[in-house]
């Protein structure tokens, strides 16, 4: 039922939004060049990588040895317009389309937090990972990795359908207002780091 409701639910969204996608796209190749969009390998269900799409928001300015500069200094202003309503996060209906996403259901972040996580955290990928999340609807980017963790395994323990429909609602009216879009003192959200206690378990630097 989630596969078939995420499916119709993601094509009749990219048909509705098709003419904001290309003004998008065309906006976004006349402000950052080609190429429009940003792809990224990101961990799916139980782990397994896919490619996430993007629209592009930062430059790919670098230093005189060639490394990139800091987000703050890549990302445009227009870039944080299209952050500040999610509508970077767009052509992510294309992963719903194709199965590696879901509308909703924990976010899914880098390949390189994989290694990091308690097996607890770990938790997360034993559903599909979402547009949106139980985690981006109580905070998003205003909490702690800790916190975001705990609500994404809350989710993989409660899912339900009415549970998704109620996290879609709330999303849209986040989005129109704009909330919890970066973490306070950064441009986008602080890296994630994971130390190793006295159990040699892998837990959250905080």
């Amino acid at each position: 039922m989630k596969r078939m409701f995420d499916f119709i639910f993601s094509s009749l969204l990219l048909l509705f939004l098709s003419p904001l996608i290309f003004l998008i796209a065309l906006l976004v190749r006349i402000h950052l060049g080609a190429p429009v969009f940003f792809k990224q390998l990101r961990p799916g269900l139980h782990g397994k990588p896919f490619l996430l799409y993007k629209f592009r928001t930062m430059t790919d300015r670098r230093d005189e040895n060639g490394k990139l500069l800091p987000d703050s200094e890549r990302l445009t202003a227009f870039g944080k317009f299209l952050r500040r309503y999610s509508m970077d996060e767009i052509p992510q209906l294309f992963n719903v389309m194709k199965g590696e996403l879901s509308m909703v259901g924990p976010r899914p972040l880098l390949m390189e937090y994989l290694p990091l996580y308690t097996k607890e955290q770990m938790r997360r990928h034993e559903v599909k990972p979402g547009i949106t999340g139980w985690a981006q609807v109580n905070g998003r980017n205003s909490i702690t990795w800790e916190e975001k963790f705990k609500l994404d395994v809350w989710y993989v323990d409660n899912q339900s359908f009415f549970l998704d429909l109620k996290i879609l609602l709330i999303t849209i009216l986040l989005v129109l207002r704009s909330k919890n879009i970066n973490q306070p003192g950064q441009a986008t959200i602080e890296f994630f780091k994971g130390n190793q206690n006295n159990n040699g378990d892998s837990e959250v630097d905080r």
